[in-house]
């Protein structure tokens, strides 16, 4: 059971990451302190973290072939990320961000293109071995697609006992109506503070107790609010809390809540608790603020 992959299902890109000491006003030119590439996409970062924190896992998702995909296909593997999933679309462009990071706030500003790359489909995931898995988290894009999926690892977990049944955990980030409908998808629910507000709440906690009912029963539903930390809920209805654990000197946040995210499913993914796993989220996430990328990650394990 123990070399059972967590598999992540989502976006991999190209981040241009331009650190700044203040953003740039509109129509000027100015000097940046530094500029990297690194793969990008919210499935495709927590495969870096998981990878970090020491778990076997696999990323599954789309290509368009040509030097960029190179750079990316060369950066799994220096993470010993599966990529046997990945399918290639000839004709496509590889999707890109722009980012501009600000040192002196910590802000990241985001602008991505993504013209015409499909994302991956119920009928890829048919041809997945589900055997090799105990763990699959979705970044919710192609909703309708991803539920067809989930619903094919419910038919697969039918047929076996309670140890052997792979979790399915989902990502609801972005203010996209066809998202909503991953709420009652997951046995472990992310939700953003993003969807949060659009939904009127102005805290973790009274997001957890307002969303609550869409999740199905059983599940977790978990939602991070930056600074202040990050809050869940399970089948009780009692909150559990971590504070944040911000760094030093608060470098560069892309990826922080991919970061949380990681760390929160290689914790329970291990058998640890809620609120084990909650406090480890942060603890890695207010690490990963403190350092450009993920390979300076101070990791404290707390393996099971």
């Amino acid at each position: 059971m123990c070399d059972k992959k967590i598999l992540c299902i989502g976006l991999v890109c190209l981040d241009i990451i331009n650190v700044v000491e203040k953003y740039p006003e509109e129509d000027t030119d100015s000097r940046c302190q530094s500029q990297r590439w690194q793969r990008g996409g919210n499935a495709s970062n927590s495969c870096t973290v998981l990878s970090l924190l020491g778990a076997p896992c696999a990323f599954m998702g789309s290509l368009a072939p040509g030097p960029v995909a190179d750079f990316v296909l060369d950066d799994f593997q220096k993470y010993s990320i599966d990529v046997s999933l990945l399918s290639e679309h000839a004709q496509c462009s590889f999707p890109a961000s722009v980012v501009i990071s600000n040192v002196t706030s910590g802000s990241r500003t985001i602008l991505h293109m993504n013209r015409n790359l499909p994302d991956a489909t119920a009928g890829d995931f048919s041809k997945v071995d589900l055997s090799q898995y105990k763990w699959i988290h979705w970044e919710g894009r192609n909703a309708g697609e991803q539920v067809k999926m989930i619903q094919q690892v419910a038919l697969y977990n039918s047929l076996l006992p309670e140890q052997q049944k792979i979790t399915v955990s989902v990502e609801i980030e972005k203010t996209r109506e066809p998202l909503y409908q991953l709420f009652c998808q997951g046995d472990v629910v992310f939700v953003s503070k993003d969807v949060a507000m659009h939904f009127g709440f102005s805290s973790a906690q009274t997001a957890l107790r307002g969303l609550y009912s869409r999740v199905k029963e059983g599940a977790v539903l978990i939602c991070a609010w930056a600074e202040k930390g990050a809050d869940a809920m399970g089948p009780d209805r009692v909150v559990v809390h971590s504070d944040a654990f911000p760094p030093k000197a608060l470098v560069d946040t892309l990826g922080a809540g991919d970061t949380f995210n990681a760390a929160v499913i290689f914790t329970l993914s291990n058998g640890g608790s809620l609120q084990e796993a909650l406090t480890f989220g942060c603890q890695v996430a207010g690490s990963k603020c403190g350092v450009h990328g993920y390979d300076g990650i101070v990791v404290r394990h707390h393996d099971k």
